[in-house]
This record gives structure tokens, sequence and C-alpha cells, in this order.
């Protein structure tokens, strides 16, 4: 089995069975999939106000009740995941 040690050596997949051939005979390194936890520092935590429309409130809420998560922790984690997105962009 060949160990996988940067994201840049998984090729992008047209097909989800090409995906599965490619796991069957690759693993990530544990250094790489410790990596990718997100352990949020709870000491340090700041509240904020946001204004939604009642109509987008309820399709958020109704979105994390289907995943059975906390509206209020998907939205972080929605947050989160853009806010790698768009720092890796600025590299």
């Amino acid at each position: 089995m060949k160990t996988i040690t940067s994201w840049d050596e998984i090729p992008d997949f047209e097909e989800e069975e090409d995906e599965a051939k490619f796991w069957a005979t690759h693993e990530l390194a544990p250094r790489l999939m410790q990596g990718s936890l997100h352990a949020p520092d709870s000491r340090e935590s700041t509240t904020i106000t946001l204004r939604f429309d009642p109509r987008m409130l309820s399709r958020i809420k109704r979105i994390a009740r289907s995943r059975f998560l906390n509206y209020q922790s998907m939205i972080k984690q929605w947050l989160a995941e853009r806010l790698e997105d768009e720092m890796r962009k600025m590299d």
C-alpha cells in the first residue's frame, strides 16, 4: 500500500470508481491525517451577531438537522472551510 504524504499526490477523479480503485491501494500518512483535524481553541472565542433572512436560517437549520449537527456549529464549520480556501488562494 502506498502512503500519501502530501495532498498534492491525490489526483482529481473523473469517476467514483476511479477514486475507489485509488484508495484501495493508497492510504494517508498519519501526519497528514492529524494535520487535517481542526481543534478549535475554546478559550478564545468571541460572540458576534449576524442577521439572516428567516427563510435562509430555516434552510440552514434544516440542513443541520439532516446532518445531526447544531446549526451554529455547522455555520462555523462552513466559515472555517471557506476561510481555508480563501487563504490557499492568497498563497
